[in-house]
């Protein structure tokens, strides 16, 4: 064999090495919930693309107990409803998280593992275009539901608006005022 078709050869198995390696390294993808664990804060969720096995694609296996990341800092933090069949983000961490999950702080890893689908927090919610959500604005922060009819919104003058075609209720210590 001529050094020019080795040198093919290694380049090859070289190639190979490196697609099978990147074949478990996961970074972010879309995932759909399955489950919602309100008191634990966690989803299980199925991975949204597939994966390319041997010339095939397959369903990439349920995540469970996936952390859900609301927004938060400060002291404060915004919470939603997660139904089965919404949308989330899952990004997988570079090293094993399993310590920091139960005991934050900064941890030891428990695994060397990288990347790994066990690894998940599911973030919400990017939406795809079959997700309508008309009248999004363009100069204020909203609060709303995905129809636009209610909503809290924050103008860049400092103006506040709330809007709902139902109940409004105000609470105040521990009386509370509706309106209509």
């Amino acid at each position: 064999m001529r050094r020019s078709e080795r040198q093919a050869d290694t380049s090859e198995d070289i190639r190979g090495a490196i697609e099978a390696a990147a074949f478990d390294l996961h970074v972010a993808m879309p995932g759909i919930v399955q489950s919602f664990d309100p008191a634990a804060k966690t989803v299980t969720v199925q991975p949204a693309i597939r994966a390319a096995v041997g010339g095939e694609f397959a369903d990439l296996p349920l995540l469970e107990d996936v952390p859900v990341q609301f927004p938060s800092g400060g002291g404060f933090t915004l919470t939603f409803p997660i139904k089965v069949g919404d949308h989330c983000l899952v990004v997988f961490g570079d090293s094993c998280m399993d310590a920091w999950w139960q005991n934050g702080q900064i941890q030891n890893p428990i695994e060397f593992r990288q990347h790994d689908l066990s690894d998940a927090f599911a973030i919400f919610a990017p939406l795809n275009q079959t997700h309508e959500v008309p009248g999004i604005s363009t100069n204020s922060v909203q609060l709303r539901n995905d129809s636009g009819a209610s909503f809290l919104e924050i103008d860049g003058s400092g103006n506040i608006t709330i809007a709902t075609p139902g109940l409004l209720k105000f609470r105040v210590g521990h009386a509370t005022m509706e309106a209509y």
